[in-house]
């Protein structure tokens, strides 16, 4: 299986094809320090066996924002030197921090722009890179990576609509490379040929007169020519399109942006894999094998392996599938595949992170800070009498289901369901005892069942099925071709 097989990266050698992108944990204090359960998080991971782990957005400046880790200063690296090395004595997983230069934003819906920057500014900056990325080294990080993605620096120097006419001008993709190629090239001088450096940028930014794909490839061509080790692929997220709320900061993942960086559960799998595809393929024509990961709501396995084996993409990230389920990589490499806890794309985590409140799963235990510890035991939910007694009611245009509890350490149920004699698939996961289906259409017939889950993602048999036969509305005239 080609998930499970190591991969050179630069001057490390990943165990397995599985990453999970740097995600805001909102654990740290306002001090930016590791604390235990920032470590916690990260040694789940490693225990897990993911293969490349991306620390959180860590700070190579001294703004402060609220919970986030930092580099930016010398007292920061023994926090992150006991994190890293517990991560290492836990598995071989590989460990990088992801680092970031954000400008200021204010309640008033105010933020601070690219073309407000000096050219000391600037070089303050490019150097703030540098050191950061000598002291992620020092920490023993098996690399860095430098954040060029969503609504941050670095991603608005190299957006369409960057707005400075200098050395940096946005009307020229070589003025919009500027200043990366700068950060790149002193954090190589700092860290060396010989330590990893990849990077993380848009795909597309997903907001009007922003760049797609076209120029992200030839973006990407630079950065591989400059020695990046590895590209990872991110869309949107961008304060151009973000809803200001009164009272708050800007949060760049309120607009249409934001779904497509973070896709819900409306969107179909594999969103952005395309996107991937073509930065990949044009890099290959092009003679370089720079390793890519795709992303974007990857979390069935065979979905994953495809994306490898057509050659699509060289590594899988997965943010919110492994905030999910961090044991993924682990169960399918114990042929436990269907014991995966599936990330059902609620987007809770997304709104914590926005409240700045500690990021967690919906589908991890109530009151859990961390996901539960792996448990491969055989002990099931089960249905009490050997069924669930589901019923099925239809009311305005919405199918309601309601059921019995299962027995057992239950967290949730898994709610498959059948169009006419379509495939049978999990369509929500829900922790309370009754579900309402919006999605359906009239002239169409259902069929349902129920799944109880633990926190291991043992399943329940199947519960007893109830189908309905939804009914045209009025205005609608009845299928089929006369």
């Amino acid at each position: 299986m080609k998930l499970l097989e190591p991969l050179a990266v630069g001057g490390m050698v990943l165990p397995n094809r599985v990453a999970v992108p740097a995600m805001v944990t909102r654990l740290s204090g306002e001090d930016g320090y590791v604390n235990q359960d920032i470590s916690d998080r990260y040694a789940r991971y490693a225990e897990g066996q993911v293969g490349l782990i991306v620390v959180e957005a860590t700070a190579v400046h001294r703004n402060k924002s609220g919970p986030l880790l930092r580099l930016s200063d010398d007292a920061f690296i023994a926090g992150h030197r006991d994190m890293v090395s517990r991560v290492h004595d836990i598995s071989d997983s590989k460990i990088v921090p992801q680092i970031i230069h954000f400008l200021k934003v204010a309640r008033s819906g105010w933020r601070q722009t690219i073309d407000s920057l000096s050219v000391a500014d600037i070089d303050r900056i490019v150097g703030e890179f540098g050191d950061a990325a000598a002291r992620a080294r020092e920490a023993g990080y098996d690399g860095v990576e430098l954040h060029s993605a969503h609504a941050y620096t670095l991603s608005s120097f190299l957006s369409r609509r960057n707005p400075r006419r200098d050395d940096y001008d946005g009307r020229t993709l070589e003025g919009r490379l500027h200043m990366f190629g700068r950060v790149m090239t002193a954090v190589r001088e700092k860290v060396g040929a010989d330590f990893p450096v990849g990077v993380r940028f848009l795909a597309e930014e997903a907001i009007k007169n922003g760049y797609t794909l076209e120029d992200a490839k030839r973006i990407a061509y630079r950065m591989a020519s400059l020695g990046v080790d590895y590209i990872s692929l991110s869309v949107g997220g961008k304060f151009e399109d973000a809803e200001h709320r009164e009272g708050e900061p800007l949060y760049p993942y309120t607009g249409y942006s934001g779904d497509r960086c973070m896709p819900g559960d409306w969107y179909p799998p594999l969103p952005h894999a395309h996107l991937a595809h073509g930065v990949k393929q044009y890099l290959n024509d092009k003679g370089f094998d720079v390793p890519v990961i795709s992303v974007g709501k990857i979390s069935r396995p065979a979905d994953a392996e495809k994306l490898l084996q057509d050659g699509k993409a060289d590594i899988i990230g997965m943010a919110r599938q492994l905030l999910a389920d961090p044991d993924w990589v682990k169960k399918i490499a114990e042929d436990r595949a269907d014991r995966i806890v599936h990330c059902i794309y609620c987007n809770v985590c997304k709104q914590l992170d926005e409240k700045f409140r500690e990021v967690n799963c919906f589908l991890w235990p109530k009151g859990a800070r961390q996901a539960p510890a792996d448990d491969p035991s055989d002990v099931f939910p089960v249905w009490p009498a050997g069924d669930a007694g589901l019923q099925a009611e239809i009311t305005g245009g919405q199918v309601k289901l309601a059921w019995n509890g299962a027995e057992g350490a239950v967290i949730g149920y898994d709610i498959y369901r059948a169009e006419d004699d379509g495939p049978i698939v999990a369509v929500e996961a829900v922790k309370s005892r009754k579900y309402s289906d919006r999605t359906v259409l009239g002239g169409f017939r259902y069929r349902y069942f129920v799944r109880a889950f633990d926190a291991q993602g043992r399943a329940s048999a199947p519960s007893d099925s109830v189908t309905v036969d939804m009914p045209m509305p009025d205005y609608a005239p009845s299928r089929g071709v006369a």
